[in-house]
């Protein structure tokens, strides 16, 4: 009788075990309160629409002060069109260059949450200062105060991008098929929230500071900013958090130094003899391991354990900067992997840079008038973030399972073929401005009536495609692919390589304007562009675009996968 109670005990046990193994994350997640994260209270849907709502609002916020900032330079402090066009152009670069210091931050000491908190609270500090009219005449003192907020603005929200983005993706486990696939829909949705926010910003923000003024117009930013902080608060309980591990610029570093310490020295032939830690030692509790991978055998240096080290060792605890392990040799692997990737994808938003420049300068030349209405050149924009909203929630709800039905895949196609796709609509893109800008200037050279403005639909629509592929795709790349203890960081690359990309697109601008100027010609890009060949320029951009792809066809061929991407 005892044996069978015994039996149905452990029975019942057996049954209630996986239970109790499904209530919690497997990805090590916690909750708010320092204990394993509940899977079915935390996390998933219910933890990332806070998020994206905070998104949106931050989004809003930044928009709202960057689509009109150049009005306000030079309509409120008097500065001329270079000088504003120049601040403006700094302001956004900065902007885009932050996010890599609110990344090392989060990931090496604050975490997320708290990184985000600290983003969100400096930017709105920052912003409260513009809001007071200063009725001194001392225009110095005016754009001292505002360009300081302008660029602690620069710092909180850039800051906050990789945070919240990585923040979001955090919330869907790894380990649970359905929140995995979960995952690939949200780095769709986060862009359709920006664009959406985007939309507001150019139109009712822009019309309510250019007919209310600017206490109100900077005053909606900052009201808006504190509902996107709200947002992120009130959740708090919702949301799964990752514990940090340092520094991971240090441990990359550390990698870089031990291997170049050990310069002569060979990688062994057996790779087990590679420094390790076992799974019970203090500094691997909660750390992912990454397996051991053939190539770029040079950092394998790094984890080769020598005479010296041993003798050192049992004097004293390892130096990292002498002696790193498999893990952290695997992670700079990562990194040094995703480069060349990450430069092709910095190109691709030079050509995609062209939409509020060239773009722009080739509507100014044509027939801005559609019916009784005047289409400002600068608004045609407005087709790419419209195809970019129409078509992420088509490609999420119907392109992602018919592809996935094909292809198995579970987000339908690889992030790396998207990201192709995108660099393939970009150089599509610059062909399509080629062909209306010959147009144009033959039009213009035979005296006939100026093209409408319209024409320049297409190729705004093909970057808004693009922008649904490769803008979504590389981000999802770049946080997929990272290792556990640099989710942050690699995610900030996705948005450093637009900024890089629009630095190199100032230097090819520059460098074309100086090379085709020569000997008295007005060059590919003058200020009358029917004295130029604008077309050229295009033309070019669309040849480099398609050497740009066959480039990161041949990486992407040759990448070595962390996981399924």
């Amino acid at each position: 009788m005892a044996s069978t109670d015994t039996e149905q005990q452990e029975h019942a046990v057996a049954l209630l075990q996986p239970e109790v193994e499904e209530a919690y994350t497997t990805d090590g997640s916690l909750g708010v309160d320092g204990n394993p994260a509940l899977k079915h209270r935390t996390g998933g849907w219910m933890a990332c629409r806070p998020i994206l709502g905070t998104e949106f609002c931050y989004c809003l916020a930044y928009y709202g002060i960057t689509f009109n900032l150049v009005t306000y330079l030079t309509a409120e402090l008097h500065q001329s069109n270079v000088a504003a066009a120049n601040n403006v152009s700094t302001w956004q670069a900065t902007c885009f260059l932050t996010p890599l210091a609110g990344a090392v931050a989060a990931d090496s000491y604050w975490g997320r949450y708290r990184t985000m908190v600290g983003m969100l609270m400096a930017a709105l500090s920052a912003l409260l200062p513009l809001l007071i009219k200063d009725t001194s005449s001392m225009a110095s003192a005016q754009e001292i105060i505002l360009f300081l907020g302008l660029y602690m603005i620069a710092f909180g929200v850039g800051g906050l991008r990789p945070c919240l983005m990585s923040f979001g993706a955090d919330q869907f486990d790894d380990g649970d098929t359905s929140e995995r696939i979960s995952k690939g829909s949200y780095f769709n949705w986060y862009i359709f929230t920006m664009n959406c926010a985007s939309v507001i910003s150019t139109t009712a923000m822009v019309w309510v500071q250019d007919h209310y003024g600017w206490a109100l117009g900077l005053g909606i930013p900052a009201m808006v900013l504190a509902v996107g902080l709200s947002c992120l608060v009130a959740a708090s309980r919702a949301y799964r958090f990752q514990t940090t591990r340092g520094s991971p610029l240090t441990r990359v570093c550390q990698v870089v130094v031990a291997a170049v310490r050990k310069f002569n020295v060979a990688p062994p032939a057996d790779m087990a003899l590679l420094y390790d830690l076992p799974e019970d030692a203090s500094s691997m509790k909660g750390v992912q391991r990454i397996e051991h991978t053939a190539d770029l055998r040079f950092f394998d240096k790094a984890a080769v354990v020598t005479a010296s080290d041993e003798e050192a060792e049992g004097a004293a605890p390892r130096n990292p900067w002498r002696l790193c392990v498999v893990t952290q040799v695997e992670e700079l692997k990562i990194l040094v992997r995703m480069l060349p990737l990450w430069a092709c994808v910095a190109f691709y938003y030079t050509a995609t840079a062209q939409a509020n420049s060239t773009f722009v300068e080739q509507g100014m030349a044509m027939d801005t008038r559609v019916g009784s209405f005047h289409v400002p050149p600068a608004s045609l924009a407005t087709f790419q973030i419209i195809t970019t909203i129409v078509l992420i929630p088509l490609y999420d709800r119907a392109f992602v399972p018919a592809a996935r039905r094909l292809t198995g895949r579970e987000k339908g196609i690889s992030d790396l073929l998207r990201i192709g796709g995108g660099l393939a609509m970009a150089a599509l893109a610059m062909a399509a401005a080629a062909l209306v800008e010959t147009r144009r200037d033959r039009a213009a050279h035979a005296g006939m009536e100026p093209m409408s403005i319209l024409w320049q639909a297409p190729q705004y629509v093909l970057v808004g495609v693009g922008e649904l592929l490769a803008t979504v795709g590389q981000l999802d790349f770049f946080y997929s692919q990272a290792p556990p203890a640099m989710k942050t960081v690699c995610t900030a690359l996705g948005f450093i390589s637009v900024a890089a990309g629009e630095y190199l697109s100032s230097l090819v601008v520059t460098a074309v304007s100086w090379a085709t100027a020569t000997g008295g010609r007005p060059g590919w890009i003058p200020d009358d562009l029917n004295e130029g060949h604008l077309d050229r320029f295009f033309w070019m951009m669309a040849g480099l675009g398609c050497l740009n792809l066959v480039v990161f066809t041949s990486c992407a061929m040759k990448y070595k996968s962390r996981k399924a991407c």
